[in-house]
């Protein structure tokens, strides 16, 4: 299969033998794929002239195999998922990924809008019902979201707004950001770099 790797100096495209998954896992023909900041870290990670990694974490495509154990999912079946770093990466025509880290793809998304979603999804998730242990009983509650507009915070703002029904203030800089934060649902918008001024 074609696969794009890196050295450690520079990311070449070369030919990779394709495995028929065992276990658990499922090999997913992808789709489309993402780039998030932990790319870039693993990439640093890299020593020159080193083995050829495959980057790329966030992915969505179909399921083309499984392994003996798979219960999730079967052939066929629209999937997206955030990867593993420990493997071998999604900037390829196929990946190996454990069915129990994977999700069907939401119908309502193509499959690019679909591999935008893993990390950033995860991450806000974890932020706010994990980390700040938000719940049903903040509903009327305010959330101050700095800095709204990225991958996280634009998932945070629909999270809170949409499952559980809170007041979201977002800060942004920019007038397309923060047009973007309106667009996902905040109530207020505030430019993060005047914010003493729009308190006057």
């Amino acid at each position: 299969m074609q696969a794009i790797g890196y050295n450690g100096s520079e990311f070449i495209e070369f030919e990779k033998t394709l495995n028929h998954p065992t276990g658990r896992d499922l090999l997913v023909e992808i789709k489309a794929i993402s780039v998030n900041p932990i790319d870039t870290k693993v990439k640093h990670t890299v020593a020159k002239d080193s083995a050829v990694k495959i980057l790329g974490y966030d992915a969505s495509g179909i399921v083309s195999a499984v392994g003996e154990q798979v219960s999730l999912f079967k052939v066929g079946d629209e999937v997206f998922y955030a990867g593993d770093v420990t493997r071998d990466g999604s900037n390829a025509a196929y990946q190996l990924v454990d069915e129990r880290i994977v999700g069907r793809k939401p119908k309502s998304l193509n499959f690019e809008q679909a591999a935008a979603l893993p990390l950033t999804s995860i991450t806000a998730w974890e932020s706010l019902f994990d980390r700040l242990k938000i719940t049903q009983s903040d509903k009327d509650k305010s959330l101050l979201l700095i800095g709204a507009a990225g991958g996280v915070g634009s998932m945070a703002i629909q999270f809170a707004k949409q499952i559980i029904g809170m007041k979201v203030i977002a800060t942004a800089s920019r007038d397309e950001s923060r047009s973007w934060c309106k667009q996902m649902g905040a109530d207020i918008v505030l430019d993060h770099q005047h914010l003493a001024q729009q308190f006057k």
